[in-house]
């Protein structure tokens, strides 16, 4: 028996199938049944049976779970306390929001590498809820979202807020929300409820709200003089450096933007668990360095 069959056994075992034990460990599905089928053999137990849909285990299969969780615990352990972070290999796959790509991303990624040097990253770009879904499938390590993630398995890391400014054409005059269209997140997201909800307050139910999943095209519209919005300045800064756009004064202000960065908890990896504190670090640094 060995570490590479109880992992997989593991993973098999919490996703449910040989075909996404072998995407999570970039296996071919053939091997992942072997390792599985050798497992049985030695063990001299069958370890899965066939449901209606995913596979699931047999009371073997249940107690040889418990003693796979535990030992791999250790490995993970030993990697964290004794292993030398730069002999570590892998994929590593880190999801991020627009607004932490446009800001502290790339510094994170040089810290990454700094520290692993040896592990490939694959990244994905996408509104948080999408992130959210893919890391809750377990085809992401780490997400920086819009957060928290309100599911027992996933922790959550607090990391810097970003305020919300409004901004329009610099060749605007004075603007009235209820004559020109309003720009924001995708409708999708927890800021486009919020502004919807106190706009239809504030100003009535006849407001016009455009929404985009893509934060630079909302910013290329509101330079445009086709609808105004609140965005980080982060997102405006080489808009504002072309006297392209300026910030402006609607009489109220959203909340800003709450991220976390969100993993699942198990099983453990030291690999995942240090990158959401470089994470933190990195975004303090960068917040510290660009006022809000």
């Amino acid at each position: 028996m060995t570490f590479e069959q109880l992992r997989t056994f593991l993973w098999v075992a919490r996703l449910g199938g040989f075909r996404k034990a072998s995407d999570r460990l970039h296996l071919s599905q053939p091997a992942v049944s072997t390792r599985i089928s050798n497992l049985e053999v030695e063990l001299e137990a069958k370890l899965f049976e066939r449901g209606p849909g995913d596979l699931v285990l047999t009371k073997k299969g249940q107690q040889l779970l418990g003693y796979a969780e535990q030992m791999l615990f250790v490995e993970e352990e030993i990697k964290q306390r004794v292993a030398n972070p730069a002999e570590t290999e892998g994929l590593f796959r880190l999801g991020a929001s627009e607004t932490i790509a446009q800001a502290w991303l790339p510094s994170f990624i040089q810290a990454f590498n700094a520290q692993f040097p040896r592990v490939n990253v694959d990244l994905t770009v996408d509104i948080s809820l999408n992130l959210r879904a893919s890391l809750l499938e377990r085809r992401l390590d780490l997400a920086f979202l819009m957060g928290p993630v309100s599911e027992y398995s996933v922790k959550n890391l607090a990391l810097p807020q970003f305020d919300l400014h409004w901004y329009k054409a610099s060749r605007l005059g004075d603007i009235d929300l209820s004559k020109i269209p309003i720009i924001s997140y995708s409708s999708q997201t927890r800021p486009y409820r919020e502004l919807t909800s106190e706009l239809a307050r504030r100003i009535g139910p006849k407001t016009r709200v455009f929404s985009s999943a893509s934060l630079s095209a909302s910013l290329m519209m509101i330079a445009a003089g086709i609808a105004v919005g609140p965005h980080p300045r982060v997102l405006a800064g080489h808009h504002l450096e072309a006297n392209e756009v300026e910030e402006f004064d609607p009489g109220f202000v959203p909340p800003p933007l709450e991220f976390t960065a969100s993993y699942l908890a198990e099983p453990r990896s030291f690999l995942v668990e240090n990158s959401a504190e470089i994470a933190r670090e990195v975004a303090v640094e960068w917040h510290n360095a660009h006022p809000n």
